[in-house]
């Protein structure tokens, strides 16, 4: 899939197949994610993939408005950070690749929580994540129970302005 091809078919996906995703994709995923453009190079993000059945239980029961879509999913990314100052743009960077990643790879994802929920704290505890970091995303990875379904976006013209507002 071409770059622009993944980013017009990225969408979000809430309900999961059965069907587990290979190590080998997660850890393309991964490194898309890893690639990611930072602040002066400083790349303060790390990634705990979670593929269990039990930890993504965990992870749902702390955050239950989203939890259902990660406990159905068959992995979990935790995108965490270093508390540096651009940690924030840097992880959602990263993020974002990681969605895009995904998609191209035929998977849906899922962007489910960031730092400003109050239960991040008790994630990154679940995840015995350093207690100094972030959480910046949790991002649901699987196979499209119901395919992709595209969701309305505004035409160019509503969001592009030249020169001025």
């Amino acid at each position: 899939m071409e770059t622009y091809d993944a980013i017009k078919k990225r969408v979000s996906v809430r309900k999961y197949s059965s069907q587990t995703v290979s190590k080998e994709d997660l850890e393309k995923i991964v490194s898309a994610g890893a690639r990611a453009a930072t602040a002066n190079n400083v790349q303060p993000f790390e990634f705990i993939v979670v593929t269990g059945a039990e930890k993504r239980k965990e992870l749902a029961s702390i955050a239950p408005k989203n939890g259902p879509y990660m406990a159905e999913s068959p992995a979990v990314i935790a995108v965490i950070s270093e508390p540096v100052k651009y940690y924030l743009e840097d992880g959602s960077a990263a993020t974002q690749n990681i969605l895009l990643m995904a998609r191209d790879l035929g998977l849906g994802t899922v962007w489910v929580a960031g730092n400003k929920k109050d239960y991040a704290p008790a994630i990154l505890a679940a995840l015995n994540a350093p207690p100094d970091h972030k959480l910046v995303s949790l991002v649901c990875v699987g196979y499209p129970k119901d395919g992709f379904v595209e969701t309305p976006k505004k035409k160019l013209g509503e969001v592009l302005h030249w020169e001025k507002y």
